[in-house]
């Protein structure tokens, strides 16, 4: 559902004459003269992006694989296998299918044994409980910050924050496409779809790795609210 702004001048005039101050109506955005956030890795190609990347895994204990299209399938049972098996939780995702991996995930885990459980709005409150319980959690990335080596998911009904958060591990399918190159990127991106009028969801997940905390004595520990280990696939698409 789309929110609806009411009385917005009426409430911005009140406020700013109990200040004692002109109201300030329809304010424009300025437009800086220096914007430093834009400098960094500007004009950086996907495959420099990449390295970057590829060097900041190792700075947030992610692991990360890079795979071609056509083996996707392969590389992602590799990788499920090496984190355990499952049971795994997954987005009801379209790019399951579009990146071919459907007949994986349809046949070749149950085949295998392997318990697969895809967001279903129908079951409601079990989804986080199927989660929660999921060895592993397996999504696609929206954008990718290549800086900080975060992947950014973008929620839906068919697209729980669960996934991403509650099983003890979790993959992160990473079109090489998605690649930006920090936040300021992603941030524009998200202001480009609210300007074309798209819904975009309430709820945007940025994740960098598995979960860790160094809140204590500055002693960082893996894994204090949500996956243990993390991975992220790269899928050379582009």
């Amino acid at each position: 559902m789309t929110g609806t702004i009411r009385n917005r001048d009426t409430f911005l005039t009140e406020i700013a004459t109990r200040l004692g101050r002109e109201p300030k109506l329809n304010v424009q955005k300025p437009v800086w003269k220096h914007q430093p956030q834009r400098a960094v890795l500007k004009d950086a190609s996907a495959d420099e992006l990449l390295e970057v990347l590829r060097n900041q895994c190792l700075q947030i204990h992610t692991d990360l694989i890079e795979t071609k299209l056509a083996d996707l399938p392969k590389t992602l049972a590799e990788a499920v296998k090496l984190y355990g098996g499952g049971p795994l939780s997954l987005w009801k995702d379209e790019r399951f299918d579009k990146y071919g991996l459907t007949n994986l995930i349809e046949n070749e885990w149950p085949a295998e044994n392997i318990e697969v459980n895809s967001w279903d709005t129908t079951l409601g409150e079990k989804n986080i409980e199927l989660a929660e319980q999921a060895n592993i959690g397996i999504t696609f990335s929206d954008m990718t910050l290549a800086e900080s080596g975060t992947v950014v998911l973008l929620s839906s009904s068919d697209k729980g924050r669960s996934v991403s958060l509650l099983p003890t591990n979790y993959i992160a399918i990473i079109p090489k496409s998605t690649l930006v190159p920090r936040i300021t990127q992603a941030a524009d991106l998200i202001r480009e779809k609210i300007d074309n009028g798209e819904q975009v969801p309430s709820c945007i997940n940025f994740i960098t790795g598995p979960s860790n905390s160094a809140d204590i004595e500055m002693n960082l520990v893996i894994g204090v609210h949500g996956p243990v280990k993390a991975a992220y696939i790269i899928v050379n698409d582009c």
